[in-house]
C-alpha cells in the first residue's frame, strides 16, 4: 500500500511540473485610448478609480497578471477567467460597441454590482482589495444608470421624418 501511495506522489509531482511547460496566454492588446470607455462616456475619477481596481483585471486589455497567473493549474484558470471576461465586457474597447450594446452593458453592470455579481468572488478572494463597499455600489450602480439613460436618449442631431 506504501510502495502505491509512493508511486501516485511520485506521478503526481511530475505531472504538475509537466504543467507547467502548458502556459495558457497571457496577453495585453495594444490600448487604443479614442476606444477606452473614458473617451466614449462621462466617467468621473472617483468611477474610474473604482473600475480600475476592480474590474479592469478583467474586463480590459490593461490586467495586471498576478504570480499566480504563471503556475498551473491556477494559470489555465486566470487565463480563462480574463478570456471571458473580456468577451463579455472589455473598457479598453468600449469605442467598438455600437450605442444598444453601450446601453445594455450599462444596465448589466448596475444589476451585476448592485446584486453583488461582480466583481467575482473567488477574484476577491485573492484581492480583497477589489470589494466594493456599498458606497461604492451605489457609485457605480448610479453612474451605470446615468450613463445609460444619457445614451438612451434621442440623439437632437438625428432628423424626425414626418
Amino acid at each position: 500500500m506504501r510502495k502505491k501511495l509512493k508511486w501516485a506522489g511520485v506521478i503526481a509531482v511530475v505531472l504538475l511540473i509537466g504543467a507547467q511547460f502548458l502556459q495558457p496566454e497571457r496577453t495585453n492588446p495594444a490600448l487604443d485610448e479614442s476606444k477606452e470607455i473614458r473617451a466614449a462616456l462621462e466617467v468621473p475619477v472617483e468611477v474610474r478609480a473604482v473600475l480600475e481596481r476592480s474590474c479592469y483585471d478583467c474586463h480590459s486589455n490593461q490586467t495586471k497578471w498576478p504570480w499566480y497567473s504563471y503556475v498551473a493549474p491556477a494559470s489555465w484558470l486566470v487565463s480563462y477567467d480574463v478570456k471571458k471576461g473580456r468577451r463579455q465586457l472589455n473598457f479598453s474597447v468600449w469605442g467598438d460597441y455600437k450605442k444598444n450594446r453601450q446601453i445594455n452593458k450599462l444596465e448589466g453592470i448596475a444589476d451585476q454590482v448592485s446584486q453583488g455579481e461582480m466583481p467575482l468572488k473567488k477574484y476577491v478572494v485573492m484581492h480583497p482589495a477589489a470589494a466594493l463597499s456599498k458606497t461604492e455600489i451605489d457609485l457605480i450602480s448610479k453612474w451605470a444608470e446615468k450613463e445609460r439613460d444619457r445614451l438612451s436618449e434621442p440623439d437632437s442631431t438625428e432628423i424626425i421624418e414626418k
